[in-house]
């Protein structure tokens, strides 16, 4: 029994093939339409996915725990002297004091960013030289010495030159020789950074003496970093107090919200091709009604008519949704989502470039599939049935 049924469903599923093969030209053209749908969702869902994993990767040197001052909800200077109250509470490893800003560069129309940091008291800070292409990070001592990212490098067409000049609030200039320029592998991070000695940053920036942007904390043990970011914000009530997870759920914000906005626009353009796949499935042709009438007649049952547009339908939405995936997939790992960088990452004059990695799962293919594949294939059951109830003399009389 079971056998003759799966012969049955064997012999439908090939006269289906022939049946699209005879309709190539129309059916080719719904399989294009369905496809390119297919693929800009799911090369949204891909890049969102691949941007949300840099992110995370990116995130993991970073302090667990960065401390800011606020007034009137704005960021203000912090005073070292709060770092004497946090050396009362246990569990953390290094606070490190850290200044940084932005630069605006009126020639390249660029804004570069500007960190001023003792490297040497960072915890992993003798590895960050193989973040480097070539060169040194700052001495502590040292003044006058930055690394700045490839981004900066080439806007500044340094070439071989090894200083460059900034502007303080005064309007004097102050020089820099470059010692060390970042690889292009952490361009992620580092494209537009100049990284510079602690007190070069307070002198560029006229912050005053006893004053930091901002205090990064290292903590001993990850699985108390809740607990030391509360004990922190009960002692300092006037800062914000910012976790290395919170940072990251504000990525995934961020990048969700870019992405879920334009997959709605995206939407619009799928329901439309569904109205349209509905609009031709409810109407025959004179050529389908004879067709369907001479296999009435033959013996077929009007089950075995809709198995037959079932098995078209499927076999089109599958092959659409095989095709639109792949094609997003090397849209994303080996174009880097030229398509739609500009919508998820925002427009920069300094751009970074990074390779995005497809970090696609079961659970975002099914997402896509259920929302591209299922409604096609509900919207061609009705006129599927329209057109398996066609009388077997209609075509004849």
């Amino acid at each position: 029994m079971l056998k003759t049924v799966f012969e049955k469903h064997l012999n439908i599923l090939d006269y289906s093939l022939s049946s699209l093969w005879r309709r190539r030209l129309k059916n080719a053209s719904v399989l294009l339409v369905f496809a390119g749908v297919i693929f800009l969702l799911a090369s949204f869902q891909m890049v969102t996915q691949a941007l949300t994993q840099l992110a995370k990767d990116s995130l993991e040197n970073t302090p667990e725990i960065t401390i800011q001052r606020m007034s009137a909800g704005r960021q203000e200077a912090i005073p070292l002297a709060y770092m004497d109250e946090l050396s009362t509470i246990f569990g953390i490893q290094k606070v490190v004091p850290r200044i940084w800003g932005y630069y605006f560069d009126e020639a390249n129309l660029a804004n570069y960013t500007v960190m001023g940091l003792d490297v040497s008291a960072m915890p992993f800070g003798k590895k960050l030289n193989l973040a480097l292409r070539e060169g040194r990070f700052p001495e502590r001592e040292g003044t006058g010495e930055s690394v700045i990212g490839q981004s900066v490098y080439t806007a500044k067409d340094l070439k071989n030159r090894r200083v460059i000049s900034f502007f303080r609030p005064d309007l004097s200039l102050k020089s820099f020789k470059v010692v060390g320029i970042f690889s292009s592998i952490v361009d992620l991070l580092t494209s537009d950074l100049i990284v510079m000695n602690i007190e070069d940053a307070r002198d560029l920036f006229a912050i005053a003496p006893g004053f930091v942007t901002d205090l990064c904390v290292y903590v001993a043990n990850p699985m108390e970093v809740d607990t030391i970011a509360k004990k922190i914000a009960d002692r300092l009530s006037d800062t914000r107090v910012l976790t290395r997870s919170q940072i990251m759920k504000t990525y995934q914000v961020v990048f969700g919200w870019r992405s879920g906005f334009a997959s709605v626009c995206l939407l619009t353009a799928l329901a439309a091709f569904i109205i349209l796949a509905w609009d031709k499935a409810s109407g025959l042709s004179p050529e389908e009604r004879r067709e369907i009438s001479i296999l009435k007649i033959l013996g077929w049952e009007t089950t075995d008519v809709l198995a037959v547009r079932f098995w078209e339908s499927f076999l089109v939405a599958a092959l659409a949704f095989v095709i639109g995936c792949t094609f997003a997939y090397i849209h994303v790992a080996f174009f880097d989502a030229t398509l739609f960088r500009p919508v998820l990452l925002g427009w920069s004059v300094i751009y970074p470039s990074f390779q995005l990695i497809p970090n696609i799962s079961v659970d975002d293919l099914l997402l896509i599939f259920c929302f591209t594949v299922i409604p096609y294939l509900a919207a061609t059951v009705i006129p599927a049935w329209r057109c398996a109830i066609v009388p077997a003399d209609s075509a004849i009389r």
